[in-house]
């Protein structure tokens, strides 16, 4: 297949699977992140204490690696169109019925089921595009869709105040139940789209062509069996890889300011100066948008040159002064344009982080080590909200919290420059993945 035929073939399933992914990322996102907003009303109404709505924040993480593994098992046993549709639906009826929450209790237990019923998404539409595209086509494809993810911060921020300021007080419900159930429910419907529109894998792709079907599999083929040169890989390798615990560890402490700064960053911004919930929702809504500018630029340079933890360490390490720099200076501006450096470099590496944890291994193994990675990061989301919660009951500020956070960030760029990985080499022919050095 000539140049021209293989950039129309990857454009044809870009445009098939991405939007769909990319919808289901923003929603993902949304209904994880929406919890920071209906803080800032539901805390006065049911009596949350800043370390109670943390350690309420962080549970959803047990939750979810819980179950991270076995589901990735499942989606790679089952296919991705049954089980991405499962996951769909449940976790929007667990969303949706966060709008009864009425205390500590049901909050903390619909929170562990929602990560429960969330439990492998994010791993499993990595396995899955890993289907789909090339090794030299993924960063840019899982780019894609997992901007939606820093778009739903964008958007969620001003939708989510919205729905708590104009829905206050209809049918009796709270602003932040609304916000809840008009969040949830669309979830719920695109499950049932994914269940009838997703196709499993390439030779079962009959919007493809005979022959564009015939390459996407050769290319793909080529590719395991360049991973799998020095034998075939099995369940056990997920586990005892260095690479797999090292990328975990990385992402891990990562995911302390991702997810600290998505559950906080209202209340964060709300201490700077008396604002509207709708002003902080605007306010909320810049510096993942500038995450989403960073991670369409940092992907193309990371796919082009064939690198990918350098590209990971510089913007953890630019969110790292970000967050630090917001945690020490006096001026209510500054530190929130330092919040907006922070957001630029903590978000722009998601990309290439999936790109990596799928380029490993192949078959079983390839899905037992993607979700392995992800089970162990979690910690960073267990960590994260409760600590700044707790720091913040402690110390009565934001602070100490947040060069804490910055602490992270600093390791985890450490462990990117450290990764044992070589980058792909630039010319086509060698397009594998990376490997140990």
């Amino acid at each position: 297949m000539d140049d021209r035929a293989e950039r129309n073939t990857i454009r044809r399933i870009y445009r098939r699977l991405v939007p769909v992914f990319f919808a289901m990322m923003f929603l993902n996102y949304l209904d994880r992140i929406n919890i920071g907003f209906a803080g800032l009303r539901m805390n006065q109404d049911l009596g949350f204490g800043p370390a109670a709505f943390g350690f309420g924040a962080s549970i959803f993480f047990l939750g979810y690696m819980v179950l991270e593994v076995p589901s990735n098992l499942m989606l790679h046993w089952l296919g991705a169109r049954v089980w991405l549709a499962r996951i769909l639906i449940s976790w929007g009826a667990v969303a949706t019925c966060t709008a009864f929450t009425s205390g500590v209790w049901s909050f903390d237990a619909l929170r562990f089921a929602l990560g429960v019923a969330e439990a492998g998404f994010m791993p499993g539409v990595v396995l899955y595009f890993s289907y789909w595209f090339p090794a030299r086509y993924r960063a840019r494809a899982i780019a894609g869709y997992i901007i939606a993810g820093a778009l739903s911060a964008v958007l969620g921020g001003p939708i989510s105040t919205a729905l708590m300021t104009y829905c206050d007080g209809l049918a009796g419900l709270h602003g932040w139940q609304w916000m809840f159930i008009a969040e949830g429910v669309p979830t719920i419907l695109l499950g049932f789209f994914a269940l009838f529109y997703l196709t499993d894998r390439p030779n079962d792709a009959t919007w493809l062509t005979s022959a564009e079907r015939r390459w996407l599999q050769s290319e793909l083929q080529a590719e395991n069996d360049a991973i799998e040169r020095h034998g075939r890989f099995h369940l056990i390798d997920a586990l005892r890889d260095i690479r797999v615990w090292l990328l975990a560890s990385l992402f891990g402490c990562a995911l302390v300011g991702i997810y600290g700064m998505l559950m906080w960053l209202p209340q964060i911004i709300k201490s700077l100066g008396t604002r509207s919930d709708i002003e902080i929702g605007f306010l909320s809504a810049v510096p993942p948008l500038l995450g989403v500018i960073g991670t369409l630029v940092v992907s193309r340079s990371s796919d082009r040159s064939g690198d990918r933890k350098m590209h990971l360490a510089a913007v953890y390490t630019l969110g790292a002064v970000g967050m630090l720099a917001s945690a020490l200076v006096s001026d209510p501006l500054f530190a929130y344009l330092c919040l907006c450096l922070a957001g630029l470099g903590i978000n722009s590496g998601n990309a290439l982080f999936w790109s990596l944890n799928a380029s490993f291994m192949t078959g079983v193994a390839a899905a037992a080590s993607i979700a392995t990675v992800n089970t162990i990061a979690q910690f960073g989301g267990l960590i994260g909200p409760w600590l700044i919660g707790r720091v913040k009951s402690e110390t009565g500020s934001f602070s100490l919290a947040l060069m804490i956070v910055a602490g992270f960030l600093f390791l985890a760029a450490l462990i990117a420059a450290a990764m044992p990985v070589a980058a792909r080499p630039r010319r086509k022919a060698a397009a594998i993945a990376p490997e140990i050095v």
